[in-house]
């Protein structure tokens, strides 16, 4: 059973914890604001589109994207009003094609709007293509992003007094440690680690090494968490 999830993503960018990134470009007298929204989900993604609606009403373009998902299953796209494949198509492709480290494309849980104000030159279906997408890949180049990555949380029962020894050597060797726990005969050290059998073997090793093989690894739920790219 403990196999069942491998051929899930297991990790994926998205955008920093901090609110929404904003970008303006002007293209031949047209504004184009970009913002971007990190959306867990559909309704945190539509949600972007609403506010900003409220807040540029008197815009005439709300045109959206989205991406959703570890596995990016979930994509959809709209032009408001634009013509059609002009606007939510190239931010949507702006999106699923951007490359987060060299040959890697995996962003996700990112919702992106440009508010477009018409400043009078019309650009044609090739301009607007480029304009809709180079607003949101600008916008990308300057946002901060980070990845997430699938983690199983392993719990330690350790006795007491050796408990802050352990945990010590453990985030020495690197290992990321989650909330600790404490039962009256014991102190519960919890342990995140990469999702696959390899990575919680190996851990199962290293703290055989640490306990004279005394303690045991017990693996427990998963869970998404941000770590340094």
């Amino acid at each position: 059973m403990e196999n069942e999830d491998d051929s899930r993503a297991t990790t994926y960018t998205t955008l920093a914890v901090g609110g929404d990134f904003r970008h303006e470009l002007e293209i031949r007298r047209s504004r184009f604001i970009t913002v971007l929204r990190r959306s867990p989900d559909e309704e945190t993604a539509r949600s972007l589109v609403s506010d900003l609606r409220r807040e540029f009403h008197d815009a005439r373009h709300h045109c959206s994207a989205f991406v959703l998902g570890p596995d990016r299953m979930i994509q959809r796209s709209s032009d408001d009003g634009e013509p059609s494949g002009t606007a939510g198509i190239p931010m949507l492709e702006a999106l699923i094609k951007r490359e987060t480290a060299p040959g890697l494309t995996n962003l996700s849980d990112v919702s992106a709007v440009v508010v477009r104000y018409f400043g009078g030159v019309l650009l044609g279906a090739g301009g607007l293509v480029r304009a809709y997408s180079e607003s949101v890949s600008t916008a990308l180049d300057l946002a901060s992003l980070v990845r997430r990555q699938r983690l199983r949380l392993c719990a330690i029962d350790v006795p007491h007094a050796e408990a802050g020894r352990v945990e010590n050597e453990l985030r020495s060797a690197g290992y990321v440690m989650a909330e600790t726990g404490y039962e009256p005969r014991h102190t519960v050290l919890r342990v995140a680690l990469p999702d696959d059998a390899a990575a919680i073997e190996a851990a199962r090793s290293r703290l055989a090494s640490l306990t004279a093989g005394n303690v045991e690894l017990k693996p427990q739920g998963t869970e998404w968490v941000d770590v340094p790219r």
